[in-house]
């Protein structure tokens, strides 16, 4: 049975675009999100911060099988950091020890959470091959990646 906000959630992904918004590499350069969801692949976006710990749990059990996924399906995904600038001196420490492959951005909270429509973090939307945002959920509890995992495999047609 699927729940009523996960309908109204997947209901209010379908078929939007991704807003135009600027991002920074870890580098500092910058970088339009929407080039990600132009590029042919099926993306991934996932919001976080370094003190929300159901993110990192979620960036952890996706890194355990995103090699996987990137073989099988032709997807990225593409890490959104929206902590404060205070904090954003942690961040390539801690992906580094955690040995995440993803692409990792970072901007404004505020910024972000307007364009794309949110309020709380992890906040994950999924992309298909054209840039549309076709599915889209928050939190996360264990199990969740699997889920995410077969609204892959269908966008990649396996």
């Amino acid at each position: 049975m699927i729940s009523f906000s996960l309908f109204l959630t997947t209901a209010f992904a379908q078929n939007k675009t991704v807003p135009e918004v600027t991002l920074k590499t870890l580098k500092g350069e910058s970088k339009n999100i929407q080039d990600f969801a132009k590029d042919g692949k099926i993306t991934v976006i996932s919001f976080w911060a370094t003190w929300c710990a159901p993110c990192k749990k979620e960036l952890d059990a996706i890194a355990e099988v995103y090699g996987e996924w990137q073989e099988d399906y032709d997807m990225e995904l593409v890490a959104v950091s929206i902590d404060t600038r205070r904090a954003l001196a942690t961040v390539p420490g801690m992906v580094s020890s955690k040995g995440w492959k993803y692409t990792v951005l970072t901007g404004k909270a505020t910024e972000l959470q307007n364009a794309f429509n949110f309020q709380t973090i992890p906040q994950t939307f999924l992309l298909d091959q054209k840039g549309n945002i076709v599915y889209h959920h928050n939190g996360y509890v264990p199990g969740d990646e699997y889920e995410l995992e077969d609204k892959i495999k269908a966008l990649a047609g396996k």
